[in-house]
């Protein structure tokens, strides 16, 4: 009965692949968007602005989602605007890693006064709030794709170099750690091919929430006006450009904000699901 019970999914494992399946959608829709998009997301067209979805009065299926302001389809701009809010999710969790991962490792295996130095870092960096921290950098030295990427990776950093610490201190204690000093493995080797396979399932765990928190995120700072740039449709610019029209066209907004829950949603879920996998005992 017990071998049966494990074949059937449990209720994370559904749900981790309608996380899955809603990510695999949308970057599909990003890789695919000049096949799949309708219309050009930039071109104007004056005489058919504002036009509603189609399922409202003055629709048509010419435009299924409606037009903004400028007569410009908002479906195709929802498509294109994925492979932005995408790529900068993306490239912030690969960044911010690689950062927080290298610091995570140093202070956890060597430990003493480096360990204590790089968790002052970390304490000041998660008492600072980060929003406020974005918006000062972004105002001062200006936006844009690269711009915004670093910033959300200075904001990430910490939580892969807190949980990556973490599980250094226990995996240094381990006796095939010890082996391999005392028989004068050098050192950058052994975190590389010992320590540093070990921290690979949690910090899995925590990009798959990293992604979705820096999707957030640049959509915040695009609708403030200090993310991406506003000639690129991104999720963000586009809830930026649509917030003067909330009474008369509210499906300048809620549209992209639809698109930006839909995608935080699929990577939370994938987020729980994998955090079940390598923490079975956490969140059953």
């Amino acid at each position: 009965m017990s071998v049966l019970r494990r074949l059937i999914p449990g209720k994370r494992d559904m749900l981790g692949t309608i996380g899955a399946g809603i990510l695999l959608f949308v970057a599909l829709g990003a890789v695919l968007a000049p096949m799949i998009a309708p219309y050009d997301p930039t071109a104007i067209s004056l005489l058919d602005r504002m036009q509603p979805p189609m399922w409202l009065e003055g629709g048509s299926l010419a435009h299924p989602l409606g037009t903004d302001n400028l007569g410009r389809d908002m479906l195709s701009r929802v498509i294109y605007g994925s492979r932005i809010s995408l790529a900068v999710g993306v490239a912030a969790v690969i960044v911010g890693a690689a950062i927080g991962s290298t610091i995570g490792i140093v202070a956890g295996y060597f430990g003493g006064w480096v360990d204590s130095i790089l968790s002052v870092v970390i304490n000041a960096q998660l008492s600072f709030p980060f929003i406020l921290l974005a918006i000062f950098i972004l105002s001062t030295f200006g936006g844009g794709f690269w711009p915004v990427v670093l910033v959300l990776a200075l904001g990430a950093w910490v939580n892969y170099a807190r949980v990556v610490r973490g599980t250094v201190m226990s995996v240094r204690t381990q006796d095939y750690v010890h082996a391999a000093i005392s028989v004068g493995v050098p050192t950058l080797r052994l975190l590389r091919t010992t320590v540093l396979p070990n921290t690979l399932s949690p910090i899995i765990v925590v990009a798959s929430f990293s992604m979705a928190q820096a999707i957030l995120a640049e959509a915040a700072l695009s609708f403030l006006g200090v993310g991406v740039d506003g000639a690129n449709p991104s999720w963000g610019v586009m809830l930026n450009d649509g917030r003067a029209y909330l009474q008369t066209a509210w499906w300048l907004t809620a549209m992209p904000g639809l698109a930006i829950a839909i995608t935080v949603l699929g990577g939370n879920l994938c987020g729980d699901w994998l955090q079940d996998r390598f923490n079975p005992r956490i969140g059953n």
